[in-house]
Formats: C-alpha cells, structure tokens, sequence
C-alpha cells in the first residue's frame, strides 16, 4: 500500500474512533502497534522510507496493564494509552504474529522480555546503524522476534536504497553525519516494511 494511502487510512479511522469512542482488544504480549508519530524525527522517516507508519514498539503486560517497549530516546516502557496519544489523531493499528499460539510460547515470550529489558536505557540511534549501542524502532523490533522468536518481521534494505535526495533529508545527513561517515551499505529495517510483512494480522485499527 502507498504511503499516501496508509495515511489517509490512519486519519479516516483516527476521525471515525474519536466518533465512536472504538476500545481496544484484549492484546497479547508480543504484540505490535504502529502509529505516526508527531516528531520531527517521524517526518524525516516518512519521507526517507516513505512509510506513512512511522513508529513502532511491542507490547508486553506489566501489573496486568499493555505497556509498549519503544526505542526511544531512551529505549522504555511507556503505558500503551500514553504512547496511543502521542500518535497523530491518536490513531494506532495493533498488529500479531499470524501464528503467535505456536510461536510466541509463554518460554519465547520470557525470553522476549529479558532481551527488551536489556536495552532499556539505551540510546536512540539517530545514525540507523545496525549495531545494538543503539537502537531505532523498527530496529529493535525486528531483532527481539529475530533473535528471541526466530522469526524476521520486516525487511532489511540498505540505507542508500532510502530516499536521500530529498532537501530535508539532506540537511539532516550533513548534520548527523557531520563527524562520521555515511555508510549506503548499512542494513536498514523501516516501519514501513514490518508494518506490510505478511507474516502480520491485523487485530485492531482505530
């Protein structure tokens, strides 16, 4: 799907959940929500990767509550209604591994959550590169269900396969990159591609 067509879907159902005042299912731990974030960080990710989603994090249960582990600045746990209200209109689509029942075991989800424990505190990393010092979002949701789960979800590309002629971008890079050199190799997961993996079903949109 376009982009400009995932946007335009984002905003319908944003519009239509604030009418009819939609509740959320019953997640499960390893669960994805994807959203587009309202940053200045999010606009250069949708023009770059042309990803209308622009951020996305994993959810796991705490004291009975959905909190979702995001990369960040840093990497935390943020409550799934607080990080659903960052979003632009407050839209959020939740995404689940299709077969989670026999992949995600209760031993594949602890292992899950020791890994994204781990991170937390990390940096985020505004180079995009593929090392685990610090993590993007997509980034570090590919890896938990990569190396926790066995299973990929996205798609790894190269960095100068991104669309980098634009102006913005372009600023951007020289002032990023101003102190260390742009790599057009390095591996690179949007949330664009984890947000179209087949391997994902939608459980809510709203």
């Amino acid at each position: 799907m376009r982009a400009e067509s995932v946007l335009a879907v984002l905003i319908a159902i944003g519009t239509a959940r604030a009418a009819a005042g939609g509740e959320l299912p019953v997640l499960q731990d390893g669960d994805l929500v994807f959203h587009q974030s309202r940053s200045r960080q999010s606009e250069l990710v949708r023009i770059a990767t042309g990803s209308a989603v622009t951020h996305v994090g994993v959810i796991f249960h705490s004291g009975g509550e959905p909190w979702v582990l995001e990369a960040v600045q840093p990497v935390s746990r943020t409550r799934l209604r607080a990080w659903i209200n960052r979003g632009t209109k407050g839209t959020v689509v939740i995404k689940r591994l299709r077969d989670a029942t026999s992949v995600l075991t209760p031993e594949v989800l602890e292992k899950m959550r020791r890994l994204g424990e781990g991170w937390l505190g990390r940096g985020y990393d505004g180079l995009f590169r593929w090392d685990d010092e610090r993590l993007y979002c997509s980034e570090l949701a590919y890896k938990l269900f990569d190396r926790a789960a066995g299973v990929r979800i996205g798609r790894l590309q190269k960095a100068g396969e991104m669309n980098l002629a634009d102006p913005k971008v372009q600023a951007e890079l020289r002032r990023r990159f101003a102190r260390v050199a742009f790599n057009p190799e390095e591996p690179v997961v949007t949330p664009q591609s984890v947000f179209e993996d087949p391997a994902l079903v939608t459980v809510f949109e709203g």
